[in-house]
């Protein structure tokens, strides 16, 4: 049976599109961003064609706004009224990966919550977090929202240098499967992301 995987991330700029990037080139995966916010520099999309990703894998936003914030604002800047019946992960052969924006509680309306359409899903979740300092609270506190709405967790990502305490402290409190980490790349390309993920993860945990 083919796996969905939804990204999301502790924060903004945690790392979360290149462990997206990452995972979809290596399960050869199809990849979905429900709604870009944001497209000056091209969007998420472009970064991860960039990043190893055939341009034929990625599938178009549903919603795709100019505006770099918050979906829900980004949407009444623009004009746009966010339809969360247009935000269901599309069927495909092999696997998908469906990344969020921002962090699990970025809201996607000012009623509804990236967390709650998760909920809605009820696909696997891996959550990408920091090493560095701040990421136990931060994390934890992604942790316990995305329970408390009856959302499946696969796993947490880390991103950064290793810091074993903290990294193995989010696992036990949270309860959470430790997938592995990321180191940040002095050189951010479609090569060195594909060695790295090697080396950090094991695909048999995303089978």
């Amino acid at each position: 049976m083919s796996r969905t995987f939804v990204v999301t991330g502790t924060d903004t700029d945690v790392g979360k599109t290149v462990f997206a990037a990452g995972l979809t080139a290596a399960l050869g995966a199809t990849y979905w961003k429900p709604v870009q916010a944001g497209t000056e520099a091209g969007g998420d999309s472009g970064a991860l064609a960039a990043l190893g990703v055939e341009p034929a894998r990625i599938l178009p936003e549903a919603y795709r706004l100019a505006t770099p914030c918050s979906p829900d604002l980004a949407a009444e800047i623009d004009g746009v009224a966010i339809d969360p019946d247009r935000l269901v992960p599309p069927r495909v052969a092999g696997p998908l990966i469906v990344e969020g924006a921002g962090g699990a509680l970025v809201p996607v309306t000012r009623d509804l919550l990236y967390a709650d359409l998760f909920a809605r899903w009820q696909h696997p979740v891996i959550l990408v977090a920091r090493t560095a300092l701040g990421t136990i609270n931060h994390s934890l506190l992604s942790i316990e929202a995305l329970c408390a709405r009856g959302v499946p967790i696969h796993g947490i990502a880390f991103i950064g240098d290793a810091v074993e305490h903290s990294e193995a402290t989010i696992a036990r409190i949270g309860g959470v499967r430790r997938l592995g980490r990321l180191p940040r790349l002095p050189v951010l390309d479609a090569p060195a992301l594909a060695a790295a993920f090697a080396a950090g993860f094991d695909l048999g945990d995303f089978a």
